[in-house]
């Protein structure tokens, strides 16, 4: 059974940092591509940034230069380091894993206040 396990939410002042990280356990079968997206309130799920098996990254318009996504291979764990946050990232972050099918992780709330 597959699990993702995040962690590294809380609450920032603003032009603080978070480091988010995102454990997947259990046997995934060929993973292509893993990433976060995020849900504020009222709004929908989008995505944040991802990275494919190969190393390349993609990123919404809204965090480039901010955010970095990366990942380890060896420990099945991917990474958001959030800098210079700003109070419209606050939302719920879910990672997600992307193989023959598509784990998702539980949440983890980032709030960041003015």
């Amino acid at each position: 059974q597959v699990q993702l396990v995040e962690s590294g939410g809380g609450l920032v002042q603003a032009g603080g940092s978070l480091r988010l990280s995102c454990a997947a356990s259990g046997s995934i079968f060929r993973i292509n591509a893993m990433g976060w997206y995020r849900q504020a309130p009222g709004k929908q799920r989008e995505l944040v940034a991802d990275i494919l098996s190969g190393g390349s990254t993609n990123y919404a318009d809204s965090v480039k230069g901010r955010f970095t996504i990366s990942k380890d291979n060896a420990k099945n764990t991917v990474y958001l380091q959030m800098n210079s946050l700003k109070p419209e990232d606050t939302a719920v972050y879910y990672c997600y894993v992307g193989g023959l099918v598509v784990y998702w992780g539980q949440g983890t709330q980032v709030t960041v206040s003015s």
